[in-house]
């Protein structure tokens, strides 16, 4: 029996849905503001209208046997209200009201004895007193791909981002040394079925995410306690769905949550090539109902490398795409023509065949430099 999933954003997290939604006999309604966002062509129909838009919400949900979201720009307590008149969201209202809010997603987790780094709310300056430079600033809403997110190392630059974030609500945080930074994809049904994806090590600059490589090359033991973390925080938000947790990784071995996304996640794109079931396909059986698939590798590895803009243009770069293709790599473009610096215009996707962990982290390696030589102009 096919059903019908409202997606609240058509950026390329719902394109990517949509792409495989035809495989669990699934169709795709959209909401998202502009024609040229990534999804539109994919969809069953489009109400276009702002994803805060409760309104629209209601016209899509006429279509729907459940609505999920591909972001978390949503108004929450207008869409209580339709709740109230039996509209179905996967993840729950209730799940999401927790991770909106950067200050209350880092209270929740302290509150559930989960590792996080210290922080504080921003209210005056006085609130600085506690924490030594460098120290992070992060608005509390609506901040991703680097966006409202700050490292500040001086007094000067604390001024500077002050200045910047005027009238905007603030969490100020301990900058964490780390190691490595760390990803995992997990999700759980409504019967609560868990499956948890494996550990993978991102790579960010400038806080936009670079590259990803699945397994991370780290001990056993902090998997299986990355893995616990993740099964543990999907039962305390009851959730439902499929989300992305971002964790650092001391060299002592100590892990500390950075942050959740409660959808899917650019650090699981790999997942669309390198695992049986994509974590776009188990957001979908996750909402409707089905049996989750398996999470399971097809390889020994994966490396995902994003094709990031470096310059403000308008192109398709084709034959960037046609020569990375030819590495034997799986080029996913959003249709995005518009470039500007750190905008993610599409992904790669290479499978790693080598046994030994050591060796399949340095194929990873040597892969991520032959694909960003052909994407970026030689520095």
């Amino acid at each position: 029996m096919t059903k019908n999933v409202g997606v609240i954003g058509g950026g390329q997290l719902a394109w990517m849905m949509a792409l495989v939604a035809p495989q669990e006999n699934i169709k795709i309604y959209i909401q998202t503001p502009h024609e040229t966002d990534s999804a539109v062509c994919l969809g069953e129909r489009t109400i276009f209208a702002p994803v805060d838009d409760v309104s629209a919400t209601a016209e899509l949900a006429k279509y729907c046997d459940v609505i999920t979201f591909e972001n978390e720009f949503v108004d929450l307590e207008g869409l209580q209200s339709l709740v109230t008149e039996g509209v179905c969201f996967y993840p729950r209202l209730t799940s999401l009201s927790p991770l909106l809010d950067k200050f209350d997603q880092r209270s929740f987790f302290q509150s559930q004895g989960f590792p996080v780094p210290r922080f504080s709310l921003y209210e005056s300056d006085s609130d600085f007193q506690s924490f030594s430079f460098p120290l992070v600033l992060k608005a509390r809403r609506h901040g991703y791909d680097g966006q409202g997110t700050v490292i500040v190392k001086s007094p000067l630059e604390l001024q500077s981002a002050l200045e910047k974030f005027k009238q905007t609500p603030l969490l100020i945080e301990e900058f964490v040394p780390f190691e490595k930074e760390l990803a995992i994809m997990a999700a759980r049904s409504a019967t609560g079925e868990i499956k948890v994806y494996p550990v993978a090590e991102t790579y960010q600059e400038n806080q936009v995410c670079r590259w990803v490589i699945a397994p991370a090359l780290i001990n056993q033991d902090i998997t299986e306690k990355i893995s616990a973390i993740a099964s543990k925080l999907l039962v305390s938000l009851d959730y439902v769905g499929i989300l992305g947790i971002e964790l650092f990784m001391k060299n002592n071995g100590e892990v500390l949550i950075n942050e959740v996304a409660p959808r899917t996640h650019n650090s699981g794109h790999y997942t669309l090539d390198a695992c049986e079931t994509s974590q776009f396909a188990m957001q979908l059986q996750t909402i409707t109902g089905k049996k989750l698939g398996n999470t399971r590798l097809k390889s020994s590895g994966a490396v995902m490398i994003n094709l990031l803009g470096y310059k403000s243009a308008q192109s398709e770069y084709l034959p960037q795409r046609k020569e990375i293709e030819q590495l034997g790599a799986f080029v996913h473009w959003y249709g995005k023509t518009e470039s500007r610096q750190g905008r993610k215009l599409g992904h790669v996707t290479v499978l790693l065949d080598e046994k030994s962990p050591e060796k399949m982290y340095h194929q990873a390696q040597m892969m991520i430099e032959k694909v960003e030589s052909i994407w970026y102009p030689q520095r």
